[in-house]
C-alpha cells in the first residue's frame, strides 16, 4: 500500500470541542478513523498526525520529501503566515494537497491569504472533513 501522511496544525487537537459551529461536532480520532478507512478502499495507508508546534509541523514535511510520500496537509493558522512552513512544502519531492475543514475565503479577511497554496498541488477546502476523502482521492489518482 501506497504511504500518505496526513498533518494536521495548531488548535485541529481541539476539533469536538473548538467552535463546532465552525468545525462540526467530531473529533481529532473521529478524523483520522475516516482517513485510515478511506485510505484502506483507496489502496493507501494513512499515517494521520496533528501538533500545535510549526517546527515538528516542517520536520514532518520534510520526512514526506525525503521519503517521497505524499501529504494531506490542514496546516490551519500557519496557512496564513508560515513562509517557513511554505519554503518546507516548495520541496516536497510528492503531491501535497492543502486541505481545509471551513472555506477560510468566507471567513475572516485574515484567512483569505494562503502562503502554502502556491507550493501545493492543489487547495480542497469548505467541505467539512469530507475535504480530507477528496483530498485522500486526488492523492490516488495522482502519479507519485
Amino acid at each position: 500500500m501506497r504511504p500518505v501522511l496526513v498533518l494536521n496544525g495548531p488548535n485541529l487537537g481541539r476539533l469536538g470541542s473548538r467552535e463546532p459551529d465552525v468545525y462540526g461536532a467530531q473529533t481529532l480520532e473521529d478524523l483520522a478513523a475516516l482517513c485510515r478507512e478511506t485510505g484502506r478502499e483507496l489502496g493507501l495507508s494513512v499515517e494521520v498526525r496533528q501538533t500545535d508546534d510549526e517546527a515538528q509541523l516542517i520536520g514532518w514535511i520534510h520526512e514526506a520529501a525525503d521519503g517521497k510520500i505524499p501529504v494531506v496537509l490542514n496546516p490551519a493558522a500557519f496557512t496564513h503566515y508560515s513562509y517557513a512552513l511554505r519554503d518546507a512544502i516548495a520541496q516536497r519531492t510528492a503531491p501535497l494537497v492543502e486541505v481545509h475543514i471551513s472555506n477560510p475565503n468566507a471567513r475572516e479577511e485574515f484567512r483569505h491569504t494562503s502562503v502554502v497554496a502556491a507550493v501545493a498541488t492543489g487547495t480542497i477546502a469548505g467541505f467539512g472533513m469530507r475535504s480530507y476523502v477528496l483530498a485522500l482521492h486526488a492523492i490516488a489518482e495522482l502519479p507519485s
